[in-house]
């Protein structure tokens, strides 16, 4: 922000913790550093088993704690800290992020001189290779195979990246709303639990109107998958079940019908028994336990349901 702005909007900043305590705490201590003067911090504990997130709150008592009795997701957890907040603007930052002191005040620039922009993410780049880029926007999300990429993933940041620009989709790891949006649009829908919420949310946010913004003047270096593992029967059952919903949600008619049939017929399939010559029995099942999930839900109400807050 200008150094000459005396108005610094309140930002809610939301991280959901699910047994990454000390994971947490860096972030947090890395907020403390920040130039941004204007913060709430507000940690969401999706029923933490494996440690006391409670100590979270010790270390640092000027935060808001909510402690969930059961992990109702990622989607959830953030629809939590969303009920909570009362800033002007809402930052959704993954717990296993770490923050430069100057990020924010780029993000909020942008949104508070440009009305409509709907959404904003920094560069995202790997914590552990701090100069290779994860994140500098996103194609979109192709209509038959129902996945996209991430541009400039894996590169060299050589500055390639450091304009502000339209993009498909802001990553879920790190997007700044106005709250103003979310009241509008209505929170994340609770179906997905974990993987493809934010570009739902997205998709939703951009049929309002707003244009979706990727800004190479700010970054924050993400851990990634710190929670779900670089790969798990976890993450590979949430991926694929929830392309599917996302597809169900956001695709009709011919459209929907050939998406379907490449899911179930070529992709899944491909990819499942790819898992299974490697004797990785449990990855074969999570692929068809996503399938199962749909078949069970094929008339759920839930599927479009758009909660608001």
């Amino acid at each position: 922000m200008s150094a000459r702005r005396k108005h610094y909007p309140l930002v809610s900043l939301i991280t959901v913790n699910f047994n990454q305590s000390e994971v947490t705490c860096a972030l947090i201590e890395s907020l403390n550093r920040i130039t941004y003067p204007n913060l709430e911090v507000i940690v969401v504990d999706n029923h933490s088993t494996e440690d006391d997130p409670t100590s979270i709150k010790q270390r640092f008592p000027n935060i808001v704690l909510i402690q969930n009795p059961i992990n109702y997701g990622f989607a959830a957890g953030n629809n939590y800290g969303l009920m909570r907040a009362r800033g002007e603007y809402v930052l959704l930052l993954n717990n296993d992020i770490e923050v430069p002191p100057d990020f924010l005040e780029p993000l909020v620039e942008l949104l508070e001189t440009n009305q409509d922009i709907g959404a904003v993410s920094p560069k995202i780049k790997f914590y552990y290779q701090p100069d290779t880029i994860q994140y500098a926007g996103y194609t979109t999300i192709d209509k038959l195979t129902m996945r996209n990429t991430s541009i400039g993933y894996w590169e060299k940041d050589k500055g390639q990246y450091n304009d502000e620009r339209e993009t498909a989709y802001a990553h879920g790891a790190a997007m700044l709303v106005p709250m103003r949006v979310v009241k509008e649009i209505g929170l994340m829908s609770y179906i997905f639990f974990l993987y493809y919420e934010e570009a739902d949310w997205c998709a939703r946010i951009s049929s309002a109107g707003y244009k979706i913004y990727y800004s190479g003047k700010s970054y924050v270096l993400h851990k990634e998958s710190v929670s779900t593992g670089k790969m798990s029967s976890l993450k590979i059952y949430y991926q694929n079940r929830n392309r599917i919903v996302f597809m169900r949600r956001s695709l009709k008619g011919a459209e929907y019908t050939k998406a379907l049939l490449y899911q179930l017929l070529i992709a899944i399939p491909k990819n499942a028994f790819k898992f299974l010559l490697k004797g990785k029995i449990s990855y074969f099942i999570a692929y068809y336990r996503a399938i199962g999930w749909h078949i069970g839900h094929v008339f759920s109400p839930e599927i479009h349901e758009n909660p608001m807050l």
